[in-house]
């Protein structure tokens, strides 16, 4: 399933941000944490529940709201009683790097071994231990900080913020 395209981005207080835009849809703990168990391969509201320690009612807003937002969809596989599963679209797919983002920064700074770790098996090979970095597509370069630039394409601001106060 490809999921819809934005046709507006939604109309948030301060600088227009894609980060901000994000996090309007998935920056809530539980939506979070929900997201991370689908990755995990746990589809089904109890597991989802259970692993991620959340109450379930706010579980249940937190998944309506990632399935109205096109980052999850529902799937049957009871009728009776009605039941459904959850799944990752191309859009909740998209979310693999950030997850992979915020597991190494707590890996490196608040555990002192990681909890999970990830292996990659290209071609079925023996598997390896995978850490996932930003690479520029011109070069193949790793990006770091200070190696990046800023552009800010939004009318009316610059870095330092609004143009017109």
């Amino acid at each position: 399933m490809t999921s819809p395209t934005p046709s507006a981005p939604p109309v948030l207080p301060g600088r227009p941000c894609s980060i901000a835009a994000a996090l309007h849809v998935v920056g809530e703990k539980w939506a979070l944490l929900a997201v991370r168990e689908l990755f995990y391969g746990n589809h089904r509201f109890d597991r989802i529940a259970r692993n991620t320690g959340a109450p379930r009612d706010r579980l249940t807003a937190r998944l309506r709201a990632l399935e109205e937002a096109g980052v999850v969809e529902r799937r049957a596989y009871s009728e009776r009683p009605p039941r459904y599963e959850y799944h990752l679209t191309e859009a909740g797919r998209d979310l693999a790097p950030l997850a992979q983002a915020l597991l190494g920064w707590g890996d490196r700074w608040l555990y002192p071994e990681p909890p999970v770790s990830f292996s990659h098996t290209p071609d079925g090979h023996e598997p390896h231990p995978y850490d996932p970095a930003w690479v520029c597509r011109t070069c193949g370069g790793e990006g770091r900080g200070e190696d990046l630039h800023v552009e800010i394409h939004s009318p009316g601001w610059t870095v330092e913020g609004p143009t017109v106060p």
